[in-house]
């Protein structure tokens, strides 16, 4: 599903307008990435919760080079999804 197909889904089951839905959709989004910018973790109840994983600094090889490299430790977004949301996903497939 694309962030427009999520709109018209969410303006048809709400009765709102496209526009709304959109800018609604957008603002959400944005204030996920500047709270986990900010290192804050994003907590929804029934849905889930964003967090920041930290990798630590790793070597790695570029095999087609042969050659090593660096890369830096740094943060990666992760969002885990709460429990009753992951029976209602794995019972959707029985």
């Amino acid at each position: 599903m694309t962030k427009i197909e999520l709109v018209r889904a969410v303006a048809k089951k709400t009765g709102i307008d496209q526009p709304t839905v959109l800018a609604t959709i957008e603002g959400t989004i944005d204030t996920i990435m500047e709270s986990l910018i900010e290192k804050e973790n994003v907590y929804l109840r029934g849905w889930g919760t964003w967090t920041l994983k930290h990798r630590a600094q790793k070597t790695a090889r570029n095999i087609s080079k042969n050659t090593t490299m660096v890369i830096e430790a740094h943060d990666i977004p992760y969002f885990k999804p709460c429990k009753e949301f992951m029976e209602a996903v794995a019972a959707s497939k029985k």
